[in-house]
C-alpha cells in the first residue's frame, strides 16, 4: 500500500496545433484498468473521425500496470511518449488519450514523438497535479473551554483538521499520517491535561494541492 503518490485532480483536456494536425490530450484520474478501457473507448466513439486516438495509462496499487497504443502511428512515436511523460512527471493511476486530426503535412518520427509528448503535457497541465497521502481520520472531543487551545495546538503544529462538529462537546476530526496518531494523541492530552477523547477511525487519502494545501479526504480504494 502507498502512503503517498501524485496524480492529477480532475478529468481535463488541453488542444493544440502542429504544422496544420490538430492534437487534443485528454486525462482522467482512474483506480482500476476497467475505467482506463471506459474512457479510452468512449474517446475511441466520440473522435471517431480522428486520424488516431492514442492513448497510454499507468496504474500502481498492489501491482504495477502500464499499456500503451499507437493507434497506427509508427511503432514507438506515440503511445510510448505518452506514457514516458505520464512516468516523468510522477504520476501514477492517470489514463491520457491524445486525439490526432492529421492536418496534411508529415511530421516525421521526432516530430510525432514531440507532438504526443507534448499532448500529454498540455492534458496533466489543465488537469492540476495534486498529492494523495495516506491518513488516518482521528476524532478528538473536547469541551467548549479546551476547543480555542485545541485548535491553537493543532493549527500550530501545521495538523490538517477536516472539520468540527460542533454539539453537547465539539468534535475536531483531524487528518493524521498512519504513523503519526500516537504523537497526536500525546500532544492533545498534554493540551487538554487529559480532559479529552481521542477516536481512531477510517483510513483515508488526503488530497494536497502543490502547496501542500487540502483540497478533499476520499476513502480509500482498496488495493490502493
Amino acid at each position: 500500500m502507498q502512503k503517498e503518490y501524485f496524480t492529477v485532480l480532475n478529468e481535463a483536456k488541453g488542444e493544440f496545433i502542429e504544422r496544420k494536425s490538430k492534437f487534443i490530450g485528454y486525462i482522467k484520474p482512474i483506480s482500476t484498468e476497467e475505467e482506463a478501457h471506459s474512457f479510452i473507448n468512449g474517446l475511441k466513439s466520440k473522435n471517431w473521425d480522428a486520424t488516431h486516438n492514442v492513448y497510454a495509462y499507468y496504474l500502481k496499487g498492489d501491482t504495477e500496470i502500464q499499456k500503451y497504443s499507437d493507434d497506427g502511428e509508427p511503432q514507438g512515436t506515440a503511445g510510448m511518449p505518452v506514457l514516458e511523460v505520464i512516468k516523468k512527471q510522477g504520476l501514477q493511476d492517470v489514463v491520457v488519450v491524445v486525439t490526432r486530426y492529421f492536418g496534411g503535412i508529415l511530421l516525421g518520427a521526432s516530430g510525432l514523438i514531440r507532438a504526443y509528448g507534448k499532448g500529454a503535457v498540455v492534458a496533466i497541465e489543465a488537469a492540476g497535479k495534486v498529492q494523495k497521502r495516506l491518513s488516518k481520520l482521528v476524532a478528538i472531543t473536547v469541551d467548549y473551554t479546551d476547543f480555542g487551545r485545541v485548535q491553537n495546538t493543532l493549527l500550530s503544529k501545521s495538523y490538517i483538521i477536516e472539520e468540527v462538529v460542533y454539539t453537547q462537546d465539539v468534535e475536531v476530526r483531524v487528518l493524521v499520517a498512519v504513523d503519526g496518531v500516537e504523537e497526536l494523541s500525546t500532544l492533545m492530552i498534554e493540551t487538554t491535561n487529559g480532559a479529552c477523547l481521542i477516536d481512531e477511525r477510517e483510513e483515508k487519502y488526503m488530497v494536497l494541492d502543490v502547496e501542500g494545501k487540502l483540497i478533499k479526504s476520499e476513502a480509500k480504494v482498496l488495493g490502493c
